[in-house]
């Protein structure tokens, strides 16, 4: 099975809601219901995740739950990283069995990211991007353009998903995840 990337810009938004909104709908993009989502991180006993760059977290939605690694990012105008995702239990109690699993494990809870995700599909020139407006607690709104990919394909969505950016004119990138600003705003925080 080859390897899936995924293919990320993300941007902050401050007051521009509803501007981008319009802009979203003026593109034919098409919105689905929004979603809260708790997102767990958690730290490797012997690697410390910050220096590999690398993510690991428990994502819950409701009562389902997946389980996500992120690997490092491949270059530094897109967060393109490999991924890996497997859906858990659909259980409230899923999430909080694995988490102590882990823990027994030795992993360490780094911080809990929690959102309200407002997305977006648009399909155009043959490829699919998932646009979501992203209220994050105590950071703000983010608007994020994700295509998943296969390494021959990285070059090609990395354009389009710039380019999709560049038309929705979004400004300056953030490169950072919503973890990482929520360590920086919030040092030494564990939930």
């Amino acid at each position: 099975m080859p390897d899936v990337f995924e293919v990320e810009v993300k941007y902050p938004l401050g007051d521009r809601f509803d501007e981008i909104v319009s802009r979203l709908d003026a593109k034919g993009a098409v919105a689905d219901k929004p979603v809260v989502q708790t997102d767990q991180y958690f730290n490797h006993p012997v690697r410390d995740f910050a220096e590999t760059d690398e993510a690991l977290r428990i994502r819950s939605v409701g009562e389902q739950n997946w389980i996500t690694w992120k690997g490092p990012k491949l270059d530094t105008r897109t967060k393109t990283r490999r991924e890996i995702e497997l859906p858990l239990g659909d259980s409230s109690q899923t999430a909080g069995q694995l988490a102590e699993v882990f823990e027994i494990l030795g992993f360490q809870a780094v911080a809990t990211v929690r959102k309200t995700r407002h997305p977006y599909v648009l399909e155009r020139d043959g490829c699919r991007f998932e646009i979501v407006l992203d209220d994050v607690e105590d950071l703000g709104w983010f608007l994020e353009i994700e295509i998943l990919a296969h390494e021959q394909q990285l070059q090609v969505t990395r354009q389009a998903v710039l380019g999709l950016a560049s038309e929705l004119e979004l400004g300056q990138t953030e490169s950072r995840s919503y973890l990482g600003m929520l360590l920086h705003k919030r040092p030494g925080i564990v939930e």
